[in-house]
């Protein structure tokens, strides 16, 4: 069992998300940081928490992914325009392949839980 109240949230920086492939910088300068729980970067199922600092980008997700947003705010604006609000609380669901855009209004933090078809199922 993971206990994810009581996990450590000492998150690591990510590469600039303008180096990183799947991802388009719109606004500003986002930062984003990460802390796995269970499985990695490439796993079949991943756990654990995302950070990124106020900015927009667009990007293209690498998997099927349930997401809790414990602070902040942002909107998620689909390929056909349609744009979701959400703060510290909401949870959403992302598909693997989906184009969206990350506009993110104030710092957020968000737990999350990913299944990557076709990922490594080593975890």
């Amino acid at each position: 069992m993971i206990d994810l109240h009581a996990a450590q949230r000492t998150l690591s920086p990510l590469p600039p998300l303008s180096e990183t492939a799947g991802y388009r910088v719109v606004r500003g300068d986002p930062k984003a940081s990460i802390r796995f729980e269970f499985g990695a970067a490439g796993s079949m199922l991943r756990m654990g928490f995302w950070n990124c600092t106020e900015g927009a980008f667009e990007c293209t997700e690498s998997g099927d992914e349930l997401q809790t947003l414990l602070k902040g705010r942002l909107r998620v604006i689909e390929s056909d325009g349609t744009v979701h609000e959400y703060q510290a609380g909401d949870s959403f669901f992302t598909r693997q392949g989906e184009v969206v855009t990350w506009d993110i209004v104030e710092e957020v933090e968000k737990v999350f839980f990913t299944y990557i078809r076709g990922g490594d199922d080593s975890a």
